[in-house]
């Protein structure tokens, strides 16, 4: 086997560095793959809003709209001096699909436009005290598409976040952990093949001497 000469013929300390940042790297792999849900559907309307059960205050209905028109909705917030989170997805999401959101309250304040060229896109914005923002949300594509908005006030209070019970968190902290994992893996990889290439380095010098 590879990992075997590697490992225990050519006894190399590098080798076996690099060997251990292999297998950290599969184990995240693992980790991550046995956190996400098996039982996500198979089909162009997988909605990520169902990912985070509890997450989201509100989840739209689909729209679908054509290119050149706009669609108007709104979200009232209730409370104050804390972020809003919000997002959309573009159902069954082709290339090209593109929208632009400006957003606004009821007197006219801009709370920012934005453009939306990816499949989904989440932004926060800070609300001062409770307020009804209106979303203007224009097709720029060429294309018809559906889309559904997500809403959630105060995300880093949530309770999905405070309970370690939560699906949400049952999959959120496994994912850190994978991520983490799977950076450290590269970089104990990386110093593996560092020591590898001065090891060989210095074997040279010395047969030349030799």
């Amino acid at each position: 086997m590879i990992w075997y000469y590697f490992v225990f013929k050519m006894n190399n300390r590098g080798s076996i560095i690099a060997f251990v940042g292999f297998g950290m790297i599969v184990v995240s792999l693992v980790i991550a793959i046995s956190a996400v849900p098996s039982d996500i559907p198979e089909s162009d309307t997988f909605l990520i809003s169902s990912l985070f059960d509890g997450l989201f205050d509100d989840v739209s209905e689909p729209f679908q709209i054509m290119p050149g028109n706009v669609i108007y909705t709104s979200y009232s917030t209730y409370l104050s001096d804390v972020s809003l989170l919000w997002g959309i997805q573009i159902i069954d999401y082709q290339n090209g699909d593109k929208l632009l959101i400006n957003i606004s309250n009821i007197f006219g304040d801009s709370y920012g436009k934005f453009v939306q060229s990816d499949s989904v896109i989440f932004e926060r914005i800070f609300v001062e005290q409770s307020d009804t923002l209106n979303f203007e949300i224009e097709n720029i594509g060429n294309q018809d598409l559906d889309f559904v908005i997500m809403f959630t006030e105060d995300p880093e209070n949530s309770d999905i976040f405070l309970n370690s019970n939560s699906s949400t968190m049952q999959m959120v902290v496994p994912l850190m952990i994978s991520g983490f994992m799977l950076i450290l893996g590269i970089i104990i990889i990386i110093i593996g093949i560092i020591i590898i290439m001065v090891d060989l380095k210095n074997n040279f010098k010395n047969k030349r001497n030799y």
